[in-house]
């Protein structure tokens, strides 16, 4: 039975989905800072959140502009047509959403969906779709979670790579 789990990609992603998180805010911050380098910028600082609370991942400031971040993240090709944010990232002067498609072997960055505005800009409307918990109660009930909403991929601007990124980011 393990050895079949080891080998059904789905079920390691999900076995090890805290680990998964972890690699992909790493690949992403080290392909910024590396993008930023090549660009003659080394004056970046990025704050990591220990506590999912205040409806981000993480905090870059590069350019003057303190950036919000909240990360999501799905395979290339996946049938996920929505992910859930936190409203109270609508609280934050520069929040903003980035949700990376990655390759389901490697974990490669393939692209970059963004949903926010200009720096100093805050996020734009979530829309009225309050998101259910994924896991239903005992009666198979899935409470609404009033503090999120379902952001269908439609709403996300699909980014020509990093550079564009740095330029949504820090102008």
């Amino acid at each position: 039975m393990l050895a079949a789990l080891n080998h059904d990609p789905i079920a390691l992603h999900s076995r090890a989905s805290s680990i998964r998180e972890q690699a992909l805010f790493h690949l992403l911050l080290g392909e910024l800072m590396a993008a930023r380098w090549q660009q003659g910028h080394h004056d970046i600082e990025v704050l990591k959140s220990e506590v999912d609370r205040g409806g981000y991942d993480i905090v870059l400031e590069a350019n003057g502009v303190l950036r919000h971040l909240q990360l999501k993240s799905t395979f290339s090709g996946s049938a996920v047509r929505h992910v859930t944010v936190s409203t109270r990232l609508l609280e934050k002067p520069s929040g903003c959403v980035i949700w990376l498609e990655v390759n389901q072997s490697t974990l490669a960055l393939e692209s970059y969906l963004w949903f926010g505005d200009r720096p100093g800009i805050k996020l734009p409307d979530l829309g009225t779709k309050v998101s259910r918990h994924s896991r239903g109660d005992g009666s198979g009930q899935k409470a609404e979670r009033p503090m999120h909403r379902d952001l269908t991929k439609a709403g996300f601007e699909r980014l020509s790579g990093m550079d564009e990124l740095l330029i949504r980011l820090f102008g």
